[in-house]
């Protein structure tokens, strides 16, 4: 049995839109009246963002003070993974259509994500994207999960999956951050890094994934043709 764990955000939906708007809503409070300001463009912010610039950096680049900066940074932490914001994520291009092929092709499917059940969830319904995941096929934190930081706490999450899911003779995970580079390398699996999510290929190389694609049609293609 051929299985395909993905992440959700970056492979599956696009959260572009979300990080922008947090960034300019962010932005907008910390601004003191009549200051100027450079709002960045969404393709100019999403590439710092790719480049794993720090959002202190983005604050000053924008017009911040070295104090707004982490006052900016403060906010845009409390406030990135808020429900309120979740309604900015949609679908990733081609991600349903690839869905779909993964069932049609017999690959048991499986995702795996930062998200808490709640975030999860919301976007599963809006999205109509939970048809594709069982609930046992779905491996996420749980509500009052508190976080220490993704490249600890998604090796946890392979760890428990591998040892719940049922055997399968070859298996794959597509993410797009070293979280799920790391994830994967800890426990010998392999791994295809996308570039249609948060990281730029500069920093997928850094942790050295088996291959890289454009985006998950293109890993699915590159799994179903190795397969």
């Amino acid at each position: 049995m051929l299985r395909l764990i993905t992440d959700f955000d970056g492979p599956i939906v696009d959260v572009s839109n979300r990080y922008y708007r947090v960034y300019l809503d962010c932005l907008a409070e910390t601004q003191r009246e009549g200051q100027p300001v450079r709002k960045l463009a969404l393709a100019e912010f999403w590439d710092m963002k790719r480049a794993r610039v720090p959002e202190t950096e983005i604050a000053i680049f924008s017009g911040l003070d070295a104090a707004q900066s982490l006052e900016f940074a403060q906010k845009r932490r409390q406030t990135i993974h808020t429900l309120p914001y979740l309604i900015y994520d949609r679908p990733a291009q081609g991600a349903v259509e690839t869905l779909e092929k993964v069932q049609r092709a017999g690959v048991d499917l499986t995702v795996m994500t930062m998200r808490r059940v709640r975030e999860l969830d919301e976007a599963f319904t809006r999205c109509n994207l939970g048809q594709f995941f069982p609930e046992n096929r779905r491996y996420c934190l749980p509500n009052d999960y508190v976080k220490t930081g993704d490249v600890k706490d998604k090796p946890l999450l392979m760890a428990r999956a591998l040892a719940e899911l049922p055997p399968a003779s070859e298996l794959w995970m597509v993410g797009d951050t070293e979280a799920d580079m790391i994830a994967a390398k800890t426990h010998g699996v392999k791994v295809i890094g996308v570039l249609c999510g948060i990281r730029d290929r500069t920093q997928l190389e850094m942790h050295q994934p088996d291959l890289i694609a454009n985006n998950l049609s293109e890993a699915v293609e590159m799994i179903l043709g190795s397969s």
